[in-house]
């Protein structure tokens, strides 16, 4: 049983690292930077498999009615712009870079239960919190890359991620299961960034990409939303066999493997203060796991 999990994470830490570095080509290396429709493409194909899957009962997904949906809403509402915000600053920032900026997303999270729930926080909590939010304060200053739009669109997604952590946790339908939840994310996402498409000009500017007709292009694209799929397979799996301790550690393995392995995938430029700011971000973010290991945050 201890080795079937261990299984279980290693898949969860492969996928992980191939999805992210898998988008990071598309975005970045390739240059497709239409977020309407890269995400719009990867939550069609998920929403389709998810419900294909769930049709087989290859998954467990129950009927959604429209009562169980309505309430969630609110989350798939911020999901939209946690993928959207996090493809535009994926595509301008390395991998590295990204996840010290998302770590402070726990900021958002702990900041908006002491304000709206008067939730007290340990003084470890509290110097994570601090170490993160420092690192991510001073990333900018330092980044031998530093693109401004990329850090605003990384704000927007960390606003999102920290908000639809908290909601997750506190305001999410009782009747509904982790599956039943991203199919409707999934679904509402379809159906926002295809609304989205023509206005942001994501549209008529895919027409006039120069890969649009390259088998790598069109891989990667593929590749994306199928790994993307397989992960949240990976995550729910990996959920129902282990604590939320546990999971947050393969969470933050993954994480650090992705960071470590990037620099020999992507061409990157990084000095010694930057790196600072990437480890101390993410001692911060490991001492915030030990300190809640008993919180679903």
């Amino acid at each position: 049983m201890q080795w079937r999990r261990h299984m279980n994470g290693c898949a969860f830490s492969l996928l992980f690292v191939l999805t992210y570095f898998t988008n990071k080509f598309v975005l970045s290396v390739l240059k497709f930077t239409y977020p309407t429709l890269f995400q719009g493409w990867q939550t069609f194909i998920g929403a389709l498999l998810l419900l294909l899957f769930g049709k087989l009962g290859w998954v467990e997904m129950s009927h959604i009615s429209r009562t169980a949906a309505l309430p969630w809403l609110p989350a798939s509402l911020i999901f939209v712009g946690n993928i959207y915000a996090g493809s535009r600053a994926l595509s301008r920032i390395e991998i590295p870079f990204f996840f010290t900026l998302q770590n402070s997303s726990h900021v958002v999270s702990h900041t908006i239960l002491r304000v709206v729930h008067r939730e007290k926080m340990q003084w470890l909590k509290f110097l994570s919190v601090c170490l993160m939010l420092f690192s991510a304060i001073n990333l900018p200053l330092y980044d031998p890359q530093y693109d401004l739009s990329g850090y605003l669109w990384a704000v927007v997604h960390l606003l999102c991620v920290g908000a639809h952590r908290v909601f997750k946790v506190h305001y999410k339908p009782s009747n509904l299961s982790d599956l039943e939840q991203r199919c409707i994310d999934y679904v509402f996402s379809v159906l926002m960034l295809a609304v989205a498409a023509h206005p942001t000009g994501d549209l008529m500017g895919a027409l006039e990409f120069p890969s649009l007709q390259s088998h790598t292009f069109h891989c990667g694209c593929c590749a994306s939303a199928l790994l993307g799929f397989l992960l949240l397979l990976a995550t729910v799996k990996l959920k129902s066999g282990l604590s939320l301790d546990h999971f947050r550690f393969w969470s933050f393995l993954s994480k650090v493997t992705a960071m470590s392995l990037s620099p020999l995938v992507f061409s990157m430029d990084v000095n010694a203060a930057a790196l600072i700011c990437v480890v101390v971000s993410h001692i911060g973010e490991a001492l915030l796991l030990y300190s809640d290991r008993e919180s679903p945050l």
